[in-house]
């Protein structure tokens, strides 16, 4: 699959990784949809960034954790840019805190935004890609979905370990229409997610890092090889880019 001309949809792509991510595909000629939620003004200088290599692309606000606002995003892009061939859940937001001082609605917007969201979009895009009988969807999950989190909450935790198991299924229920699907699990990329976990856990997680911080184009570039036809025979794969905190 070459990603020219390609259909690109990145959740959570107003800066970090998902930013990384939808550049790194505009750069190999792939039209990107930018997904936001709340930060309209960094999903509008990436959407410049890829208007400047010479690629298409469009900003469209979505929750994704809301199946009405999902369907409305995917409906949008199709009819602007085209049917989506491939989408990347990057859409995320994690929490501090033990289990026993957790809030309710906490574990449950994490779980809503990771988890929920991840399957919202699948689904949302499925339909088309089976009738073109084309597909590449690439979930982000984390190192804490084999190990725990270092600083996050247990609902991130269990989020990402949902993304990773849910990610195996999808991949076994949709390959005869040659849809291959996978994950990408980082570990510890210099984002500003860090700075939800203060300083002291900043230096944690660099010090417990072989390689030390990650950068978000590291991550970008494993999406952009399991999207390419370099991973034509590559699916259910969960993929770490950990720096080396996690080897198996």
């Amino acid at each position: 699959m070459n990603v020219i001309g390609k259909i690109s949809l990145v959740t959570g792509a107003s800066r970090g990784i998902g930013e990384a991510i939808a550049l790194a595909l505009a750069r190999e000629g792939a039209k990107v949809a930018i997904n936001y939620k709340s930060n309209l003004e960094g999903a509008r200088r990436v959407e410049e960034k890829i208007r400047a290599m010479g690629s298409e692309a469009m900003v469209v606000r979505a929750d994704v954790a809301r199946r009405d606002d999902v369907e409305r995003m995917v409906k949008a892009i199709a009819e602007n840019l085209g049917e989506v061939n491939i989408l990347v859940n990057n859409a995320g937001v994690t929490r501090t805190g033990r289990v026993e001082e957790m809030d309710e609605a906490d574990w449950n917007e994490v779980i809503d935004v990771n988890l929920k969201g991840t399957f919202l979009c699948c689904k949302a895009v499925i339909r088309s890609m089976k009738k073109h009988r084309c597909g590449r969807i690439v979930n982000i999950s984390s190192t804490a979905a084999k190990i725990g989190g270092t600083n996050a909450a247990a609902s991130y935790t269990a989020a990402k370990a949902g993304v990773s198991g849910f990610t195996i299924h999808l991949a076994k229920e949709v390959h005869p229409y040659n849809i291959l699907v996978n994950a990408v699990a980082p570990g510890a990329i210099d984002t500003q997610l860090l700075d939800s976990y203060g300083s002291e856990g900043r230096e944690i997680l660099r010090k417990s890092t072989p390689l030390g911080l990650g950068k978000p184009q590291d991550v970008a570039e494993a999406v952009l090889f399991l999207v390419s036809d370099r991973a034509n025979f590559i699916t259910g794969e969960i993929l770490d880019v950990n720096g080396g905190s996690v080897m198996d």
